[in-house]
Formats: structure tokens, C-alpha cells, sequence
């Protein structure tokens, strides 16, 4: 092993060659869109933090709500006691999510939040008295997290946890319905694994980490058809696509869907600390109300429902509530359709795609990363392309002016002119920039 900093050498990086990699850039504070490095160098940050960071970094709303809270009381176990910040939290989120959503289950990862949810899908069949409902049906593209059950309904073949298949529960996997052919093949599928499936798994409207493919609502709404007409449980993964990231709330609502099951985290804190929810309908609770002890749901991370957490994510809402954050998310969406579409005329490009404030940009073939990386960083922006995507995630608070700099940027790195008026990263008029989008 190479000799290096000793306290950098200390820690594993998340995806990552340790072998091989460069060191990664020192972070020392943030505000608004931007990023400042050790260095003094100061990037807007295109990706928020990896879809977190919806109100920017810093917001002084949450920080205020966090510190009251770490005063207060900064954690407490969930088993056997309560407060009132998760109480507060659970409420709101049941009045917030769609249709008979009202029952909330807190965990700290969105990984967690989905084999909860799995869990509680196959629980629910266990509790009913049907044994050998097994499997879950997703969707090839989609990815769920990182933990054991959530690789097993991510993508088999191109996934990045295919290495792992020998170790996964079995799955039952189909491509999203957007033809008459596919509708037809998800149906039989259904019907020839129904007594062995427990669930439907989906992302809706856009598979994310599987490399930002979108798909119409006529789609989530077809997926949501089916799984009824076989009696099946719906799971949403709005892990990425809540909170307006998709230019409405949450994404199903562009569909007139009400999922059995929704999970939720990422941009639920506001993007300042670890949460997730699962949030289950009447149906699903009820299959656990019981006096039977053993037909309870047997999950409980230790820092459920942490307050400190949890304060933060009603300050979040509270943002939401009275901030036009959905404006913002569409305004962002209109700007990201103007700058990238003239890319798609570019050799080598694919497709360029937009939704809400998501822009992705599609190779042909997969690029070189590490060269794009650092061409990213050249130009002051702080985007990290993957697989054959470059995509685009500000914060939905991001200012006109460092929306246009990261527009130019990508321009520029993928080889066209320039669009939209750039702004220096770190100058006075980058700072003093009001208009927001």
C-alpha cells in the first residue's frame, strides 16, 4: 500500500478502487449551491449532495430546528418511549402522501426503508395465513439500495450488484410496460408467478441510479393497473424522486397512483442528516393488528426516528409549505430543457431527457468518467457523471445565474457552445445573484 495521509488512509470509500483512485477533494463548508474546498476553490454543486439537498446546504430554517433539538434532547431509543418530533413528523407525512398512506415507519437509510418495505409485503401475505409468497416483481433498470434484500430487485444483469447474485433472494424481473407487447408480457408474468410473489417493486416516473431513465405516467399507471388486477401489493421507491424532485411532491401523483407501500428519504431531511420513512396504507397495517404478538412487524434500527432527524425534516416541510419549491422544480426543469436539448445533436450523444429538475444527457457508449470528472472541475462545477450519463440535480433553491454556469459547463465539457450567460464560481456577481428559478 502506498504511503499516504494517515488519517485519509483510514477510511473506505463508497464506491471505490482504493487501489487506484485519486484522492478525493477536502470539503470544508457549504452554502447555498456551492461547495468550498480546503483549497479555496469553490464549485456550484450540479447533483445536491446526491439528490438531498433540495433547499441548498445551510438552510437556516433546519439548522435552527436542529439545534433547538440537540439542546433539547438529541436522541432517545424508539422501543417503549416516543416524542413529539417523530409524532409531529409521522402526522405530517400521512397528511402530505396520497390517499390512505398513514401509517409511518422510521428508519435511517433508504436502503433500510425498502426492506422494511419488502418485509412488510411479504409479512403481510405470512400474517394473512399464505406461505411461499416469497418473491418480489421489479423492473429491470431500477435500482433500490445497497443492503442485501434491496440488491435483489435491483437490475440483475446490469446493475452494479450483479457480482452478488449467488447471495440474493430470487426475483421476478420484466422491463416497464411502455408498449402494448410489454403490458402483455408483465401480465402473464403476473399471473404465472402470482401465488409467489408478495409485492410489485418501482421507481416511479424515473429509475434513478439505474441511469436516470424516465418513463411517461400512462406507465406507473399501467404498473399500478396490474398489480391490483393480480391482488398484488404496490411498493413505490420515491427515494429519489419525493420532494418535488419531479416537479409535483411525489412523482405518483402525476399518475393518479396510491401505492400500498411508499418509501421515502434522501431530500426528507432537507439533505442534513440520515432518515428514511416507509408509510403503509390501512390495508397493509391492518394485517398487522393483531393480538398476537408474533404477527407484529419484527424491525427496529436503533436510531429510529432519531429527533434530531426528525426535526430537521419538519423544518423541511415547513419549507415546502411555504416556499414555492414545485415552482422552482419546474422552472428548473424548463431551464434544464432549454440548455441540454441542443446537445442532442452532438456526435456520440444518445438522448437528452428532462423531468421536473432532473436533466440527463446520454452517450452512445460510456465515456471516459475520470477525464469528465475533471473537466467538470475545471470549469468550477461539481458533477459526477455515471454509466453513459451525465445528469443534473441541482437544489431546487439553485439561483439563475449558477443554474446557466452549470448549463455552460456541461456545453462545454461535451464539446458545444456555450448557453445561457455563465458566472464565475466564488465572484461577486456569482454572490450576489437574487433571481432564482
Amino acid at each position: 500500500m502506498p504511503a499516504q495521509d494517515p488519517t485519509a488512509a483510514r477510511l473506505w470509500r463508497p464506491y471505490t478502487q482504493m487501489k487506484t483512485a485519486s484522492p478525493p477533494l477536502e470539503a470544508v463548508r457549504t452554502h447555498g449551491s456551492r461547495i468550498v474546498l480546503a483549497d479555496g476553490r469553490e464549485l456550484i454543486d450540479g447533483i445536491a449532495s446526491w439528490w438531498t439537498a433540495v433547499h441548498g446546504y445551510n438552510h437556516p430554517h433546519i439548522a435552527d430546528a436542529v439545534s433547538g433539538q440537540l439542546a433539547a434532547m438529541p436522541h432517545v431509543m424508539f422501543g417503549g418511549l416516543t416524542h413529539a418530533p417523530a409524532e409531529r413528523l409521522a402526522h405530517r407525512l400521512a397528511e402530505l402522501a396520497p390517499g390512505d398512506l398513514n401509517h409511518v415507519f422510521f428508519t435511517d437509510s433508504g436502503s433500510v426503508a425498502v426492506e422494511v418495505a419488502l418485509k412488510m409485503a411479504a409479512q403481510f401475505w405470512l400474517n394473512r395465513g399464505e406461505a411461499g409468497r416469497t418473491r418480489v416483481l421489479a423492473f429491470r433498470g431500477g435500482y433500490h439500495g445497497d443492503t442485501m434484500g434491496a440488491m435483489s430487485v435491483c437490475d440483475p444483469k446490469e446493475g452494479m450488484h450483479r457480482r452478488f447474485g449467488a447471495y440474493l433472494p430470487t426475483q421476478v424481473f420484466c422491463d416497464l410496460p411502455g408498449s402494448a407487447a410489454e403490458t402483455a408480457a408483465l401480465d402473464a408474468t403476473l399471473a404465472r408467478h402470482r401465488r409467489a410473489l408478495a409485492a410489485v417493486i418501482v421507481e416511479p416516473l424515473v429509475q434513478g441510479a439505474g441511469g436516470m431513465r424516465m418513463h411517461a405516467p400512462e406507465v406507473l399507471a399501467t404498473v399500478a393497473r396490474l398489480a391490483r388486477r393480480h391482488g398484488l401489493p404496490l411498493i413505490l421507491d420515491e427515494i429519489f424522486t419525493g420532494f418535488g424532485r419531479t416537479g409535483t411532491m411525489f412523482a405518483c401523483e402525476q399518475a393518479d397512483v396510491v401505492p400500498d407501500i411508499l418509501c421515502l428519504s434522501k431530500a426528507l431531511t432537507g439533505g442534513t442528516m440520515a432518515l428514511a420513512a416507509t408509510i403503509a396504507t390501512e390495508a397493509i397495517f391492518t394485517a398487522f393488528w393483531s393480538d398476537d404478538p408474533g404477527a407484529a412487524l419484527m424491525h427496529g434500527p436503533t436510531f429510529m426516528a432519531n429527533p434530531l432527524a426528525c426535526a430537521a425534516a419538519g423544518a423541511s416541510l415547513d419549507l415546502f409549505a411555504r416556499e414555492p419549491r414545485l415552482e422552482q422544480a419546474r422552472a428548473i426543469g424548463a431551464r434544464l430543457a432549454e440548455g441540454l436539448e441542443p446537445l442532442r445533436a452532438l456526435p456520440g450523444i444518445a438522448d437528452v431527457r428532462t423531468l421536473g429538475a432532473i436533466g440527463a444527457v446520454q452517450f452512445e457508449s460510456p465515456p471516459d468518467l475520470t477525464a469528465l470528472k475533471a473537466r467538470f472541475l475545471e470549469r468550477g462545477v461539481w458533477v459526477r457523471p455515471f454509466g453513459d450519463v451525465v445528469y443534473l440535480t441541482p437544489a431546487l433553491t439553485i439561483v439563475r445565474a449558477d443554474l446557466d454556469h452549470l448549463l455552460d459547463a456541461v456545453a462545454s465539457v461535451l464539446g458545444a457552445a456555450p448557453v445561457g450567460t455563465s458566472v464565475v464560481p466564488g465572484s461577486e456577481s456569482a454572490r450576489g445573484a437574487r433571481g432564482r428559478v
